[in-house]
C-alpha cells in the first residue's frame, strides 16, 4: 500500500477516533475527491453508523464504501443504464471483498452483540469493540475500496 492509501485509511480511523460513526469516517475519507462537501456528507451518513440506527444491519463501514461507489459511478440521468450496472458491479465486488475479509456485512455478525438491544449495546460498549473492531473494519474498509477502484 502506498502512502496515500495509507493516509486516507488512516484519515478514516482518525475520523471515527474523534466521534463520527464508521459510516461517517468512510464516506468522509473521500466525498470532497468525489464532489461532496465533508459537512454534507457528515450528515448524510450519521443515520447509517451502527448497522444503520444502530439496528446492527449492515455495518456502518460498508454502507460509507457504497456511497462512495455510488459518489464515483452512480446513475443520474433515468436513461443511464450503464452507470446503474457498474455501480452495483462495484457494490458486488467490494461487498465480496469485505465479507472475505469478515465473514460478513451484518454489524450485529462482525461485532458479536445484537446492538439494536440496550442490554446487547451497553454489553458491546463494556467490551470495548467500538475502540478495537469498529476502527479496524473502518480502515480496512477504505484499504478495500483502494484496491477495487483503481482512480479513486
Amino acid at each position: 500500500m502506498d502512502k496515500i492509501s495509507s493516509g486516507r485509511s488512516e484519515g478514516a480511523v482518525q475520523c471515527f477516533n474523534n466521534g463520527f460513526n464508521c459510516s461517517q469516517a468512510v464516506l468522509a475519507s473521500y466525498c470532497e475527491k468525489l464532489g461532496l462537501e465533508r459537512d454534507t456528507a457528515l450528515k448524510i451518513a450519521c443515520a447509517f453508523g451502527g448497522g444503520m440506527g444502530h439496528i446492527g444491519e449492515t455495518c456502518g463501514a460498508v454502507t460509507g464504501a457504497f456511497m462512495i461507489i455510488g459518489l464515483k459511478y452512480g446513475k443520474f440521468k433515468a436513461e443511464d443504464k450503464d452507470s446503474k450496472d457498474t455501480t452495483y458491479r462495484y457494490v458486488q465486488k467490494y461487498t465480496d471483498a469485505f465479507k472475505r475479509a469478515h465473514g460478513s456485512v451484518r454489524c450485529k455478525d462482525l461485532l458479536s452483540y445484537d446492538i439494536s438491544k440496550e442490554s446487547e449495546l451497553a454489553k458491546a460498549r463494556e467490551a470495548g469493540v467500538f475502540s478495537t473492531i469498529c476502527p479496524r473494519l473502518v480502515k480496512e474498509s477504505v484499504e478495500i475500496l483502494e484496491g477495487l477502484i483503481e482512480d479513486l
